[in-house]
């Protein structure tokens, strides 16, 4: 039998994180922290049970310790579908993490902030760091 959202990036998501976070909290104490009254609903959320409640995503990512505007996006998706996420995501932007913040920054001191282009060059100097 197929869970509605187990193939979702949310559910894949969740599981991910819930496991980098077991050696400092438990799954129960996540739920907790993210207001979920009932202790399984994180285990169904993370198997792909149920979707993920709007509602509840800025609390979900402050207790998984999780960039909320990538939490919100995961949530759209189950929500409304990518088409609409895409639409939404299009419309206000994409949002930036706080870590793809961190990047912009260096970025913007290394270069004296003068809006540099992306050269052919600097995109190899980016995928030879992340391995690609």
């Amino acid at each position: 039998m197929t869970l509605p959202y187990e193939d979702s990036a949310a559910a894949a998501f969740l599981s991910r994180r819930i496991l980098e976070l077991k050696p400092k909290k438990t799954q129960r104490q996540i739920g907790q922290e993210a207001g979920f009254q009932n202790a399984t609903m994180l285990n169904n959320l993370k198997r792909g049970h149920n979707k993920i409640p709007i509602d509840r995503v800025p609390a979900l990512a402050k207790a998984l310790e999780a960039d909320l505007k990538r939490l919100m996006l995961f949530a759209l998706e189950q929500s409304v579908g990518q088409m609409a996420t895409n639409a939404i995501a299009e419309t206000f932007g994409h949002g930036v993490t706080a870590n793809e913040s961190a990047w912009i920054d260096e970025i913007r001191d290394a270069s004296s902030h003068s809006d540099p282009r992306l050269t052919t060059r600097s995109r190899i100097a980016l995928r030879v760091i992340f391995g690609k």
